[in-house]
């Protein structure tokens, strides 16, 4: 996973981690915008979330965010 991806799951998850409480639930959509402009990118996180991890649809941010920084 590149090091922009890493920053970039961190944040979101910090961010809906400070809006709504540790038990909240992200999917890796939740990195990107409502369009499609950076494919690559997305299917970088697809791959980590899908493939690697074999993660459900919707994961805790807080498991996400601890995944990432190990």
């Amino acid at each position: 996973m590149t090091t922009a991806l890493k920053h970039k799951i961190i944040e979101v998850c910090d961010k809906k981690i400070a809006q709504k409480g540790t038990n909240v639930g992200i999917s890796f959509y939740a990195f990107f915008k409502n369009k499609n402009d950076n494919p690559e990118l997305l299917m970088e996180a697809a791959t980590w979330w899908i493939k690697t991890h074999q993660l459900d649809h919707f994961e805790k941010a807080i498991k996400i965010k601890e995944l990432v920084q190990h």
